[in-house]
């Protein structure tokens, strides 16, 4: 036959309350042995009782160094998950520098496509054209390099196949 349920919550008779507390804590204390013993963790627990009487437990030598190594653990992780405020005012900043350099860059490939040219004034329509045939002849040329390189390696292939049928 099994045990009943039981119910979590505070057990109001002040001794039956101690007598669980102290079972309870023994329990624990064992299991917490148990775990580093049988796992190889280092385990470390630190228990106040209602009376604020201290018991705890410690798999290494030193309970000081397993507690340090926890609040290593614990700030490395804060730091990791939450920057700080200059952290987050610089990350800011820079988003804000780059939303407007895309922008610029955005508004730029619009006037290059032809788009919203109405508000430039003459001396960017200068500009805009100059870039324009600046960017033109830079294509002409790749375009012409590609048709030389490609009569070129036709002229090998024809003469391949002429010494070849010779």
């Amino acid at each position: 036959m099994g045990r009943g349920k039981v119910v979590l919550q505070r057990i109001e008779n002040k001794i039956s309350r101690q007598v669980t507390f102290a079972k309870r804590r023994n329990g624990l204390l064992k299991k917490a042995y148990e775990l580093s013993l049988l796992c190889d963790a280092e385990v470390a627990l630190v228990l106040f009782s209602h009376a604020g009487r201290l018991y705890q437990f410690s798999s290494s030598s030193n309970m000081l160094k397993t507690l340090e190594r926890y609040q290593r653990y614990i700030f490395a992780s804060q730091d990791a998950v939450a920057p700080t405020s200059d952290e987050m005012q610089n990350n800011y900043l820079e988003y804000m520098e780059l939303k407007a350099r895309v922008e610029v860059l955005q508004h730029s490939q619009r006037n290059l496509l032809g788009e919203d040219l109405a508000p430039l004034s003459t001396t960017e329509l200068d500009q805009l054209e100059s870039q324009v045939g600046k960017t033109l002849r830079q294509i002409r040329s790749r375009k012409t390099q590609v048709l030389l390189d490609e009569m070129c390696d036709l002229k090998r292939k024809l003469q391949a196949q002429s010494s070849f049928a010779g």
